[in-house]
C-alpha cells in the first residue's frame, strides 16, 4: 500500500506496531524508537489498530498475521476497502512464506520473521518510508510537467529572473514572488527549490486562493479526528507535508484575516498546532510566497497584516508579464508546439513566421504564458497539416482594444489648499488605472479582471469597494 497525498519525514515517522502479545509489543516499540528515532503507538489486536489509523495519521503500520479476533489478512483487507494508504511490514512467528507471500498479495510492504534482528526492522520500515516518498515526489514532478509552463526566456528581464533565483536559492529566509495570473510565479518557487539543498526535500504547492475558508487552517496546518464536523480521520498539514522542504503559498494575498494571524506565529516560532490537538510540531520547511496583488495597498486598506508581510516579503523577485518579454515569445510558442502533440495524441509541428509575427502582436493580458500555451494547444487541435499557421489561430484570440487613456497625475491643487500626500496620489493613481479598464470592458467586472491579471471578480470588487469605485448611475 502507498502513502497519498502527503510526505513522510523519517525522523518524525509514526509506526503503529499491532500484536496482541503485549511484551513483543512494547519491546518492538522500544527498540524502533531506541534504533530508528521512529515515534510509536501500539495496537494489542486487528480491531484496536483500524481504530487507531481511522483516528491519527500513522506513517507506517508493522502488523502481526497471527492474532485471534481480526487477524493480519482481516486488518490488511479492512485497510484497502476503507482506502487507509500506510506502508504495512507483515512479520510472522510461524515461518510459512505462503502466508506472507498472501499478505503481499493483499497489499503489504514486505514481511519479515519475528526472529529478524531488529536493525533488520528498522531498515525495512526505512526502505517502506523511502518507497511511499519516492512515490509521492514522482507524482508531484508528473503534475508539475503536465500542468506547468516551463521558465524559459533570453530576454534581460528573464535572465534577471534567474540571477534573482541563484542568489537566492539557499538562502532560507521567506521570499516573496510577485507577477501576473500566469506569468509563472510557482515555477520560480520550484527553480528556487531545484536549485537549492533542499531539493531532495518536498516541494508542497498550496494556492491559498483556491481553498474553501472553511478549510484554509487544515490545509495548511492539519487536524486530528473529530477537530470539525466531517474530521473523520487525522491529516497531516501542508506544513507538516513539506517537512524541511519548501513549501509554496501561491496567492497568499487571500488568506482570511484570522489564518494569517497563525501563520504569522508559525514563521516566528518555527511551530504548528494541528486543529483539535494540543501539542506543538516542529515544522522547518522554507516559505515561498506569490500574489498577484499589492499587498502593500492591502496592508495599507487593512486587507493583509502588515507584520505577516514585513515576514514574507524578505526578499523578493518580479515576474514580468508576457508583454514585456515579447522576445520570449517565440521561444515559448517553440517549445509548446513541440511538448504538446504528445499528450494531444498529435506529431510535433512547427509554428510559422507568420504566426510567430500574430502571436508576438497580442498583449497576452488575460493569462500571459498560461494564455499562450492554451493558444498553442487549441492550434494544433486545429491543425492537420505540417504547420501551424495563421489559419490555426482560435478565432477569439482577437487584438487587444485599445483603451482610454488614464491619467496618473492628480489635478494640480488650488494655490490655498495643502499638495496631496504620497498615499493620496497613490490612492488616485489607482483609481484611475480601475476606472480605465473598467470603461474599456464595459463594466463588465469578470472581462476587467482578467484584462487586470487579476484571479477571479471578486479581487477586482474588493479593490473597488477599497477605492470607492462605482459605475456612473449605480
Amino acid at each position: 500500500m502507498t502513502t497519498a497525498g502527503r510526505r513522510i519525514h523519517p525522523s518524525g515517522a509514526m509506526v503503529l506496531i499491532v500484536d496482541d502479545v503485549p511484551p513483543l509489543a512494547e519491546q518492538y516499540a522500544y527498540d524502533i524508537r531506541r534504533l530508528g528515532g521512529f515515534r510509536t503507538r501500539i495496537a494489542h489486536g486487528g480491531a484496536e489498530g483500524l481504530e487507531i489509523l481511522g483516528r491519527e495519521v500513522v506513517d507506517c503500520v508493522i502488523l502481526d498475521l497471527e492474532m485471534p479476533g481480526l487477524d493480519g489478512f482481516d486488518v490488511l483487507r479492512a485497510m484497502e476497502h476503507r482506502s487507509i494508504d500506510v506502508p504495512v511490514i507483515v512479520y510472522t512467528g510461524t515461518g510459512s512464506f505462503d502466508r506472507c507471500v498472501e499478505a503481499v498479495r493483499l497489499g503489504a510492504f514486505s514481511f519479515i520473521d519475528k526472529a529478524e534482528p531488529m536493525e533488520r526492522v528498522v531498515q525495512e520500515v526505512r526502505l517502506a518510508l523511502r518507497q511511499t516518498d519516492l512515490r509521492q515526489r514522482l507524482g508531484e514532478l508528473e503534475r508539475g510537467a503536465a500542468e506547468s509552463s516551463p521558465l524559459i526566456g533570453e530576454s534581460a528581464a528573464m535572465i534577471e529572473v534567474g540571477a534573482a533565483i541563484d542568489r537566492l536559492a539557499d538562502i532560507p529566509s521567506p521570499v516573496l514572488v510577485l507577477g501576473e495570473s500566469g506569468t509563472g510565479k510557482e515555477l520560480v518557487a520550484r527553480e528556487l527549490h531545484r536549485r537549492s539543498r533542499r531539493q531532495s526535500e518536498a516541494f508542497v504547492a498550496v494556492n491559498c486562493g483556491g481553498i474553501a475558508e472553511g478549510l484554509v487552517d487544515s490545509d495548511l496546518f492539519g487536524h486530528d479526528r473529530g477537530a470539525f464536523t466531517g474530521a473523520l480521520k487525522a491529516r497531516r498539514g501542508a506544513f507538516e507535508r513539506a517537512t524541511s522542504g519548501t513549501l509554496f503559498l501561491d496567492e497568499i494575498g487571500e488568506l482570511p484575516g484570522g489564518v494569517q494571524a497563525r501563520l504569522l506565529r508559525v514563521l516566528e516560532g518555527g511551530e504548528i498546532v494541528r486543529l483539535g490537538a494540543e501539542e506543538p510540531i516542529t515544522v522547518g520547511a522554507r516559505i515561498v510566497a506569490a500574489t498577484h496583488r499589492d499587498l502593500d495597498a492591502a496592508a495599507e486598506a487593512g486587507d493583509f497584516r502588515d507584520d505577516l508581510l514585513h515576514r514574507v516579503n524578505v526578499h523578493v523577485i518580479r515576474v514580468p508579464p508576457l508583454r514585456d518579454r515579447p522576445r520570449d515569445i517565440p521561444l515559448l510558442a517553440a517549445h509548446f508546439a513541440s511538448t504538446l502533440p504528445a499528450r494531444l495524441g498529435r506529431s510535433p509541428r512547427p509554428v510559422t513566421e507568420a504566426a510567430l509575427a500574430e502571436l508576438r502582436a497580442r498583449s497576452w493580458e488575460r493569462n500571459n504564458v498560461r494564455e499562450l500555451r492554451n493558444t498553442i494547444e487549441r492550434m494544433i487541435i486545429a491543425s492537420d497539416g505540417p504547420v501551424l499557421d495563421l489559419a490555426h489561430l482560435p478565432p477569439d484570440l482577437a487584438r487587444p482594444r485599445p483603451r482610454a487613456a488614464a491619467s496618473f497625475a492628480p489635478p494640480p491643487p488650488r494655490a490655498d489648499a495643502p499638495a496631496p500626500s504620497y498615499q493620496e496620489q497613490k490612492r488616485a493613481a489607482e483609481r484611475a488605472i480601475i476606472v480605465a479598464a473598467l470603461q474599456a470592458n464595459e463594466w463588465v467586472i469578470s472581462r476587467t479582471a482578467r484584462s487586470l491579471g487579476l484571479s477571479d471578480h471578486s479581487s477586482l470588487i474588493k479593490i473597488m469597494n477599497r477605492l470607492g469605485v462605482r459605475r456612473p448611475g449605480k
